[in-house]
């Protein structure tokens, strides 16, 4: 069509002979074709490969465990991971060297050796999330395969090779060790609770020693004798304890040290009990059955501060409904669409108990928003969007670990109302909803603790997913129940009216963690001030006391602390603001068990099958290096990765110079045969 067209504008013009118009016509045709498909918006379609050479990782056990081996086992290890590195990195490998605490470094000869606990499973998944799509071939495992934290690493298989060196001791020394404590989190004032304490014993048969139960000021609170009858010896000690004083409360397990055994550092672990007058009572009112009620109940049940109640409108008699009394009410997408449960949710409100609100696709909005100071929601009915959640990470009511921030980037989408979203005065959201990769700022989770009756709102349906999910990524369902109970703390705590407040940052401490602790003031109209001067005392269980000062800015508002001994700690911290003296009080505990000191015996078997399971080899630290051999007979596989990619043919710049030369040709030749 473009070449007819040409011809017929040319073949009309006179002055031109009819090869220049020939030539003319063709120039102008090619363009005009040209200009034409360019309308259509045609594609181009483009694969590029990329070639991703092979990684291996190298992780270097640095908990303390290790340091049993002596130091000069350990500068054996440091020489030949050096010259294993240089002989691979020759060999056109990709090197790169980590410890289990996640520290990548070139120099690994100035490894610190003071991790407290030893997880394996824990660092190999991480390699196997971190490094998907970038052709990780191999994982070399340098420790002594001894773990104290997590599951075993030999339960699941990984994407790479892994090896692993065997470092340690392996023969079995004597020695006498509490492997173990159960005893319950929490009891009751006035109760008798029981403790079993798990004692191991290694090469000592014939020996007697004893067994005893401290409080935290070291006052014997019971004592046992055993008998030691085995080269290998396991036995369980009982002890029934009284629950005497509220609160969190430090008791020690302390064996007498045997004569000959190789370490007493595992003779003693401390365990914590919270005696409580009694449990908090949560009345659960649901509309109707409904999935997400049984993981409610669940992470509920499970938790010894509270005692549920589950009652469901449709198969209830409405005059037993709210009949028991209780301290926390949690109601489940009611009030409903239908109005059957206005009135009794009306009578339930009225007893101005902290409520926690669920909302979802059969919740009355219009009349949810009446009932509560947290969130208003302009939504039409059965209209509903898929979101994800995010943290935010401003809010400050309670921590949240750094796991469950991960896995909530993880988990499935939920169902929640489609509309224009509000927070009301006062209200602090914890979770906001998300949609890909944008954060809505719509609340998924808030609350509002500033008004006369304490209110929280989870707009959703499906966290039954939610936790179905993180046992699917990590065999346990933790993370998710803790956001949920830490919430139904927050609504439970009565109403604070100091000015001063000082809390720590955890409720226990690990001997080697600093302290921390966040100060608050605030004004007659409780507003947050700054730069108030804090003087806070500090005294252990025997009574010793010390006094630390420190300043709340509005950069800062944390203190910390560090060095102190294991032990149940009570503070005292006070501040002159607007001219009156406030303070407030407070505990906390630090622990001492070391866990790196209860199994000494390096564990090459655990190792071995590791390798096994893993496609890989198991060497001692001193042969090293003879894993060369091994990778250099796999070989280098490179990794191509493909990507095809969709272009307007429009956007390509060579389209624009091709144009732009047929015009100018035809242009010049035009001139140059004598046309205008």
């Amino acid at each position: 069509m473009g070449l007819l067209f040409a011809l017929f504008t040319y073949f009309r013009i006179k002055g031109f002979s009819r090869n220049q118009k020939i030539a003319l016509s063709a120039l102008r045709g090619i363009l005009t074709f040209l200009v034409a498909y360019l309308l259509l918006n045609p594609l181009i379609k483009t694969i590029s490969n990329n070639i991703i050479k092979p990684k291996v990782v190298l992780v270097l056990d640095n908990s303390r465990s290790m340091l049993q081996g002596g130091k000069k086992a350990i500068n054996e290890v440091f020489e030949g991971i050096v010259a294993l590195k240089e002989s691979l990195t020759e060999k056109g490998f990709e090197l790169e060297l980590r410890t289990l605490s996640d520290d990548k470094s070139e120099q690994i000869n100035e490894t610190k050796f003071n991790l407290g606990k030893s997880n394996l499973s824990s660092v190999l998944g991480d390699l196997k999330n971190n490094y998907e799509g970038q052709n990780l071939s191999d994982v070399i495992l340098v420790s002594d395969g001894i773990i104290n934290d997590g599951v075993s690493p030999t339960f699941q298989k990984y994407p790479f090779n892994v090896h692993t060196v065997g470092f340690g001791d392996t023969t079995l020394k004597k020695d006498i060790l509490i492997s173990g404590i159960a005893a319950n989190k929490l009891a009751y004032l006035g109760n008798k609770f029981t403790v079993n304490v798990d004692i191991s014993a290694y090469l000592l048969p014939g020996k007697l020693t004893n067994v005893t139960i401290k409080d935290g000021t070291g006052k014997v609170l019971s004592q046992k004798q055993i008998s030691i009858t085995k080269k290998e010896d396991f036995q369980t000690a009982s002890f029934e304890l009284m629950a005497d004083k509220v609160g969190k409360q430090r008791y020690i397990a302390e064996i007498k040290s045997v004569e000959g055994e190789f370490s007493i550092k595992n003779n003693i672990k401390d365990f914590v009990l919270d005696v409580v007058n009694g449990k908090e009572k949560i009345l659960f009112l649901a509309f109707a059955p409904h999935p997400d009620i049984k993981a409610f109940k669940s992470m509920i049940e499970k938790n010894d501060l509270f005692e549920l109640q589950v009652q469901i409108l449709q198969s209830t008699e409405p005059s037993q409904i709210g009949k028991d009394p209780f301290d926390i009410l949690i109601l489940h997408q009611v009030p409903d669409v239908y109005g059957s449960s206005t009135g009794i949710v009306s009578t339930l409100l009225s007893k101005k108990k902290p409520t926690f609100f669920v909302v979802g696709s059969k919740t009355n909005i219009p009349s949810f928003n009446g009932m509560q100071n947290v969130v208003g929601i302009n939504s039409q009915i059965n209209k509903l969007d898929k979101t994800t959640s995010q943290l935010n990470n401003l809010f400050q009511r309670f921590n949240v670990s750094s796991s469950t921030t991960a896995l909530l980037e993880k988990l499935p989408p939920i169902s929640v109302p489609f509309g224009e979203y509000k927070t009301f005065p006062g209200a602090e959201i914890l979770l906001f909803q998300k949609i890909g990769n944008i954060n809505t700022g719509r609340p998924m989770l808030a609350m509002n603790l500033s008004g006369s009756v304490n209110n929280a709102v989870f707009v959703g349906e499906g966290i039954w997913q939610w936790r179905l999910e993180e046992y699917a990524l990590s065999e346990q369902q933790s993370e998710v129940d803790e956001l949920i109970i830490k919430t139904l703390q927050l609504l439970s705590i009565k109403e604070d009216k100091s000015k001063l407040r000082v809390y720590p940052t955890l409720e226990t401490f690990s001997i080697d963690q600093r302290i921390g602790f966040e100060a608050e003031a605030y004004n007659n109209i409780f507003e947050r001030i700054y730069d108030q001067n804090i003087t806070m005392k500090v005294k252990d269980e025997k009574g010793a006391e010390k006094t630390y000062s420190f300043k709340i800015t509005n950069e800062s508002s944390r203190f910390e602390l560090s060095n102190l001994p294991a032990g149940l700690y009570k503070y005292d911290a006070s501040a002159n603001i607007l001219g009156k003296n406030e303070t407030t009080t407070g505990q906390f505990l630090v622990t001492q068990t070391d866990l790196e000191s209860e199994n000494l015996v390096a564990d090459h078997n655990l190792l071995k099958t590791l390798s096994n399971e893993n496609n890989g080899d198991f060497v001692n630290y001193k042969n090293i290096i003879e894993l060369r051999k091994s990778l250099e007979n796999k070989g280098l596989i490179n990794k191509v990765v493909s990507n095809e990619e969709l272009k307007d043919f429009i956007n390509l710049r060579w389209i624009l110079a091709l144009l732009v030369a047929f015009a100018a040709i035809e242009w010049s030749l035009r001139k140059y045969f004598g046309g205008y």
